[in-house]
C-alpha cells in the first residue's frame, strides 16, 4: 500500500511570500526524486504546493515542508484529490 501513488495540494497559509518559501520547497524536492509537481505563490498571499508519487514519500515531503518552514506557517489545508500522471518533474511555477 505505501507505494501506492498519489496526490496532495497543500496550501501553506502565513507569511509565506517573501521568504524563500518556494525555493526551499523545490531544494527539498531534489531528496525525493519520485515526486514531481508544483508550487506557487497564489494572489491571496499563500503558497500551493502539488505533488504527485508514491504515497508515502509525499507525506515525508509535506512533513518536510512544515518542518523547514514552521515559523512561517500558520495554517495549512491538504486535499488529497485522485493522482493524475501530468507532471514531468517538480518546479516553481510564477
Amino acid at each position: 500500500m505505501k507505494d501506492q501513488l498519489a496526490r496532495v495540494e497543500a496550501v501553506f497559509f502565513g507569511h509565506v511570500q517573501g521568504v524563500g518559501f518556494r525555493y526551499t520547497v523545490r531544494s527539498l524536492s531534489a531528496d525525493f526524486p519520485d515526486i514531481s509537481g508544483y508550487v506557487k505563490n497564489m494572489p491571496d498571499g499563500s503558497v500551493l504546493v502539488i505533488a504527485e508519487g508514491i504515497a508515502g514519500s509525499i507525506d515525508r515531503f509535506i512533513a518536510g515542508i512544515n518542518d523547514g518552514m514552521v515559523r512561517y506557517i500558520r495554517d495549512v489545508k491538504v486535499t488529497r484529490p485522485p493522482y493524475s500522471g501530468e507532471f514531468r518533474n517538480f518546479d516553481v511555477r510564477f
